[in-house]
Parts: C-alpha cells; sequence; structure tokens
C-alpha cells in the first residue's frame, strides 16, 4: 500500500514538471533543476545570413545618352549665289503692258532681263529708270522713280528671266496730246534701266513706237522672278 501511493506521487510529479518544464524547468527528487526546453530561434532565412551587397545598378541619368557621346554634324549652308554683275543680264526689248492707266501715250511697259551667264546669279531692288534724249544714253534725262511694292532677292538661273514694271503719268487727249498736270509730253526713243547692286545700265526700246510721258515721273516695281501684266 505504501508502495503504490509512493509510485501515484512520483508519477504526479513527472506530469507537473511536464507541464512546467517549458515555462520554468523543474526539480527532481534529487533537487536537480531540469531547464525548460530551448525553442529553436525563428526568423526567415534570409535574416540569419548575411545580405551581400549587390552591384550598384547605374541610373538613367548617370548613363551618357547617344547624343552626348556623339555629337551631331554641322549642317553646312548651301552657298550663296553670287550678285549678278554689268554683264550677266541682257534685255530685251520693252512691250507696252496689258493693265496700264487710260490714255494715248505709253503707259506702262515691261522690261524683261535673261541671265546669258553660265551660272545662276542674284539680284535685288529698284532700277532707275533715265530717259535718253535722242536715243543716246548720254544725254539721258532721270526720271523721278517712285518704288511699288517691297524687294526680295531674285535667282536668276542661266538662261532664266528677271521683270520690272513702269508705269508712266499717261498723255491724254490725240495727236501731241497733253498731260492733266498742264506740262507738256515728252517723247524719248529708249529708256536708259539702272539695275540694283551692280548689275549694269541697259539701254532699252519699245517693241512699238516710242516712250511718252507726263511730268518725269514713273512707278517702278521691284525686280520679280513672275512677269507682270
Amino acid at each position: 500500500m505504501e508502495h503504490t501511493k509512493t509510485r501515484g506521487t512520483a508519477v504526479a510529479a513527472v506530469l507537473a514538471c511536464a507541464a512546467a518544464v517549458l515555462l520554468t524547468g523543474c526539480r527532481g527528487d534529487d533537487g536537480t533543476v531540469t531547464p525548460p526546453a530551448q525553442s529553436a530561434p525563428t526568423g526567415s532565412a534570409s535574416a540569419a545570413s548575411p545580405v551581400s551587397s549587390a552591384s550598384p545598378v547605374p541610373s538613367a541619368s548617370s548613363t551618357p545618352s547617344a547624343s552626348a557621346a556623339s555629337p551631331a554634324s554641322p549642317t553646312s549652308a548651301a552657298p550663296a549665289e553670287s550678285p549678278c554683275g554689268d554683264t550677266a543680264l541682257e534685255a530685251g526689248p520693252a512691250r507696252q503692258a496689258a493693265q496700264r492707266p487710260q490714255g494715248t501715250g505709253t503707259g506702262a511697259a515691261i522690261v524683261g532681263f535673261t541671265n546669258t551667264s553660265g551660272s545662276a546669279c542674284t539680284v535685288q531692288g529698284f532700277p532707275t529708270v533715265a530717259g535718253a534724249a535722242n536715243g543716246s544714253p548720254e544725254l539721258n534725262v532721270p526720271l523721278t522713280v517712285e518704288n511699288s511694292g517691297t524687294s526680295a532677292p531674285v535667282t536668276v538661273a542661266p538662261g532664266g528671266r528677271v521683270w520690272v514694271k513702269l508705269t508712266f503719268h499717261q498723255v491724254q487727249g490725240e495727236g501731241d496730246g497733253y498731260c492733266a498736270s498742264g506740262e507738256a509730253p515728252v517723247q524719248y526713243p529708249t529708256m536708259v534701266l539702272g539695275l540694283p547692286g551692280g548689275a549694269g545700265r541697259h539701254q532699252v526700246a519699245l517693241d512699238d513706237g516710242v516712250f511718252a510721258e507726263c511730268d518725269g515721273v514713273v512707278t517702278v516695281t521691284a525686280l520679280s522672278a513672275a512677269q507682270p501684266s
């Protein structure tokens, strides 16, 4: 009976120790304390093992661009055409314009200049105009020129033409006519046109008749690649 009680007491002690061993350990019959079981450390494998630093990735701003690595080639500008010299352009005969003031005089005339050189050239501006008395340029009478429109550079290819229109104060009436201003009309067998930029002085005649005008005034268009009417 004593033996059974002793066994029961021992079993109870073992169970109690097993229940408490996880927290504080258990003291045996001989006074020895059994330490609590050590739980394995938790955490991810990546936390336990050191992380090796990866190679730095260059940012987009530190990566040289193609344009920075190889600068763009400069664009070469096309060479400018040379100005038309005094022998490059040749004047053709003047002809009366379709659109001209009403009257019996010349009214308006159109003159074309042809590039007879072997290369293109440029001309820009308004010509001077003088009436050639007796058809002699050295006896010319400068007219008062009024410019019409704005000028721009005109490139004249070999064989190409550039144009100008001259509009006069028109002679009125029949026969010798009269001028609205009261001045006497004047007739010139030819006109001398001085082209700007050193493109020469050119003596031109009407393809039919002579130049008749009033007051010594002429309105002149800028040299143009478009033929006036």
